[in-house]
């Protein structure tokens, strides 16, 4: 811990080049950068959620490749042009008064945006009230009366994963009358579901949205549960809802169907979703 911390408060740039993906975590780069260090990392780790440009420099990765020492080779030429072109130009570029101040922004930049976020008590934090709390309450729940509710959580996950073949998307239909949406309008979404003799609260209907890229894979999605349960032919249900457009560019939308239990951990916890045909759901036009 005593020569960490001489190393931490003593460099500028603190380098960590892994082998993307077999970087754990790499969080001594967390404390440099609590010091005003820049980190200079591959994409990996902590450093593949937090690098926003400006608090660092990302060394591009050639993971894929088949050959290891190809790789090595590619990996090892971006790193020297990212050292011999940003990182010491910007250290070097100085002004009159002798000070780098393009390289002292980047630290204030570090300091604040990281700062807050890389501290020891964030982490507890989280760790208390996302997980320990909710785990404890959780516990106690599934105790109680002999532990009833853990009794009643697996019967439902029985009956749900018998009946979860025969869910099913059938139909979505998207839009309204304006033929090009634009943002701050809102998009109604209707859908049609089998859900295969399972209760209306036994499930899910949610619409992920947002920004997609250019293979229509949607980035950072938001979601929005679907409402109504209305009588549809042959007993199926038809829900709807809007989705809010918010902001513009490239725009898509996919529905889903997913279990609900309030004692669920987590809707992926029983690992079923039904979705509709591909590429039924999806679009990608641009908002205004």
């Amino acid at each position: 811990m005593d020569l960490g911390r001489l190393l931490v408060q003593g460099c500028d740039v603190w380098m960590n080049n892994p082998l993307r993906p077999l970087e754990a975590c790499g969080t001594s780069g967390m404390k440099a950068a609590l010091n005003g260090a820049l980190n200079l990392s591959v994409r990996d780790g902590w450093w593949d959620e937090w690098y926003d440009g400006q608090n660092g420099w990302s060394i591009p990765s050639a993971d894929g490749l088949a050959g290891p020492d190809r790789r090595d080779e590619l990996e090892a030429a971006a790193l020297y042009e990212l050292i011999e072109d940003h990182v010491a130009v910007t250290f070097y570029d100085r002004d009159s008064a002798g000070l780098p101040r393009r390289w002292l922004e980047m630290v204030k930049h570090t300091i604040a945006a990281l700062g807050p976020k890389v501290l020891a008590t964030r982490m507890v934090r989280d760790y208390v009230e996302r997980y320990y709390t909710p785990a404890a309450g959780s516990a106690r729940a599934m105790a109680a009366d002999g532990y009833a509710g853990a009794r009643e959580l697996a019967g439902w996950k029985r009956r749900v994963a018998q009946a979860w073949p025969g869910v099913a998307v059938e139909h979505v239909d998207g839009g309204g009358d304006d033929d090009s949406p634009h943002v701050g309008a809102r998009l109604p979404v209707r859908v049609v579901v089998d859900l295969g003799g399972l209760d209306p609260g036994d499930v899910a209907v949610e619409v992920a949205y947002g920004r997609v890229d250019a293979s229509d894979t949607l980035v950072d999605p938001s979601y929005l549960e679907l409402g109504g349960a209305e009588k549809a032919d042959g007993g199926r249900l038809r829900y709807a809802g809007e989705i809010p457009l918010g902001r513009s560019g490239a725009f898509g939308y996919s529905v889903r169907v997913v279990p609900s239990h309030p004692r669920l951990s987590a809707r992926a916890e029983p690992g079923l979703v039904a979705l509709p045909p591909a590429p039924h759901g999806m679009t990608n036009g641009d908002l205004r």
